[in-house]
């Protein structure tokens, strides 16, 4: 197995297969209702929703990182995009919006050249000379993804 293989099957996993950890992102989002979804759990705290439509974002950024694109600055509006319309087809269009930015994603990184892995996509501004590598990125977006799965995950349950 190639490790863009190896990466994808993870990426696939973390979204909608069976990862080590628990469920899948989408196995996860199966019985979240609409309302559900929209809940403010506290001050300060995303909804489901919210967090759905930022890994969603970040799926984006990543895909135009790896396109070559120089993607600095992230708008809090692009970080966390406004729930705009809040019933099911709204709800409906944010989880094909995710599905959408997972598969461009997945079709980009199988793509990808993997002696291209350890090429610099992106410089901090933050710390001159911090810089990682399209290995890091991609591997990024799935703990990335993992981390906000969890968080819906204890949303549920609230």
């Amino acid at each position: 197995m190639t490790e863009i293989a190896r990466i994808i099957d993870q990426l696939q996993r973390a979204y909608d297969g069976n990862p080590w950890y628990g469920p899948s992102l989408t196995s996860v989002l199966q019985d979240v209702t609409p309302e559900k979804a929209a809940a403010q759990p506290g001050a300060g705290v995303h909804s489901i929703w919210e967090l759905v439509a930022h890994v969603a974002a970040w799926q984006e950024i990543a895909v135009r990182r790896l396109s070559g694109e120089i993607v600095k600055d992230v708008p809090e509006s692009v970080n966390f995009p406004p729930v705009k319309q809040k019933d099911a087809a709204g709800w409906q269009k944010t989880l094909a919006g995710l599905a959408s930015a997972h598969t461009r994603l997945v079709d980009l990184i199988r793509k990808l050249d993997e002696s291209k892995f350890d090429q610099m996509v992106w410089e901090f501004d933050n710390l001159p000379g911090e810089k990682y590598s399209v290995y890091f990125l991609v591997h990024g977006v799935i703990q990335h993804n993992t981390y906000h799965t969890g968080q819906i995950a204890l949303l549920k349950k609230l």
